[in-house]
């Protein structure tokens, strides 16, 4: 087992429809610890799903549906949508609720997943998870840091990452906040990379030397440290910041940085 966590970005990242429960099989298949937006429909069901409204990721949406989201809709109405419209269409993707998750979640202890909130009272989401006696599996994501401290107050028992993104400058104020606190209530920080990939080099914002150190001084708090770079494909871009003391990624690409952590491991493995 990697000693690395890898998130796959909304399920499987680009290996299958995103918050799909197709997703979230493969991203646990690969090892991986997959993402799910969370969400609720018009008639209270929590539920898998990204973004704000049904353009992108619905196949065939009708016009006057376009710009309405899961929150305008009841679940009986997203259940037959297909949310596959990026893939390759040959067979419907439905949406999927959080019940139907942690029904299968619960089959398998070893399994967690992340849940990115979007839209949901976090009392409701709570019940859920209990209900379900998945709070050790649980991941709770979100910008937001109170969102965090009313959380954990509900399910003491969950892991939390409290992911942040910007210019360096931005970085380092959310950082002093939560050096006042002392990361109470922060299991894992996930910062957001932007790079620029030449032939020699890979230059990254934040600098390579902020995010030694904050990746030092997260460690010492005993915080997983997560990065997830933007749009990354190329291997080179994983393998530097592993060697930049990374010890997560969350990724759209999965499968290649599962192929880099194996060689990075495999060479830092004594004969």
């Amino acid at each position: 087992m990697s000693r690395i966590l890898i998130q796959s970005h909304r399920g499987a990242g680009v290996l299958a429809p995103e918050n799909t429960l197709e997703a979230f099989e493969l991203g646990w298949s690969l090892g991986t610890v997959p993402e799910a937006d969370v969400r609720t429909t018009s008639d209270g069901v929590i539920v898998a799903f990204h973004d704000h409204n049904f353009a992108r990721v619905v196949s065939h949406v009708a016009p006057e549906l376009r710009e309405m989201g899961v929150k305008s809709v009841s679940f009986d109405t997203l259940s037959q949508m297909d949310v596959g419209a990026e893939h390759d269409g040959l067979s419907p993707h439905r949406a999927i609720s959080l019940r139907e998750v942690f029904f299968v979640l619960r089959q398998q202890s070893q399994r967690s997943i992340y849940l990115d909130i979007k839209d949901v009272v976090l009392e409701e989401l709570a019940n859920l998870v209990i209900e379900y006696e998945v709070e050790k599996q649980v991941i709770f994501a979100s910008t937001h840091y109170n969102l965090h401290r009313d959380w954990k107050r509900l399910v003491p028992s969950s892991q939390t990452l409290l992911w942040m993104g910007g210019e360096e400058q931005h970085l380092e104020k959310r950082l002093q906040e939560l050096r006042a606190t002392d990361f109470a209530d922060v299991s894992q920080l996930q910062i957001h990379v932007r790079f620029t990939l030449e032939e020699t080099a890979t230059f990254f914002r934040p600098s390579e030397a902020f995010l030694m150190a904050t990746g030092e001084e997260l460690r010492r708090r005993g915080i997983l440290f997560q990065v997830l770079p933007w749009g990354a494909r190329h291997p080179m871009i994983y393998r530097r910041l592993l060697e930049l003391g990374v010890q997560s990624f969350a990724t759209d690409y999965p499968d290649v940085v599962l192929e880099v952590v194996k060689e990075f491991e495999d060479e830092w493995t004594p004969n």
